[in-house]
């Protein structure tokens, strides 16, 4: 069996903390870490913010993360950065992060990577949820930016649930 270890952006963390499903991230990975650079832009936000708050009160490690020349090269954000040259750093480590432009960057440089939303498929594969759509609902409202299209493909090859 392989462990599942993920270095966590703040999108996915802040997504879901919003709607109170950030355990799920310590409930499906065997390890986690929050890079520096995530923790200070989560940090940033209201003393009372979801994200923040579960952080504070969270068993992930907080790791410090030397620059990596092959992602400083994408000019990413500081946080996406960490988080690739993390994952890249370290073989067997898989990515977590929505941005478009990051995700482009860990594709080009062979990083195993996923998203909120596999987060969410996986908890419902997992039976931590009941059901996939009414926690993308919520996304959605929180601003997620997924495209109908794809979360319909993903429900109906993982867990056969219909978007409307």
């Amino acid at each position: 069996m392989t462990l599942e270890r993920w270095v966590v952006n703040a999108s996915p963390l802040i997504l879901l903390a919003k709607i109170n499903y950030a355990h799920l991230i310590a409930e499906l990975a065997d390890q986690v870490v929050v890079p520096q650079a995530v923790l200070d832009e989560v940090n940033a936000g209201h003393a009372d913010d979801p994200a923040r708050l579960f952080l504070a009160n969270s068993p992930f490690p907080i790791v410090n993360v030397e620059p990596s020349p092959m992602v400083l090269a994408w000019d990413l954000g500081a946080g996406e950065t960490a988080v690739l040259g993390y994952a890249a750093d370290n073989p067997g480590w898989t990515a977590v992060l929505d941005d478009g432009a990051a995700r482009r960057c860990a594709r080009a440089l062979g990083i195993p990577l996923i998203g909120t939303l596999a987060v969410i498929l996986r908890a419902r594969q997992a039976g931590l949820i009941a059901a996939a759509i009414p926690v993308l609902k919520a996304l959605k409202t929180e601003g997620i930016h997924l495209d109908d299209d794809v979360i319909r493909t993903a429900l109906r090859a993982v867990c056969d649930e219909s978007w409307a």
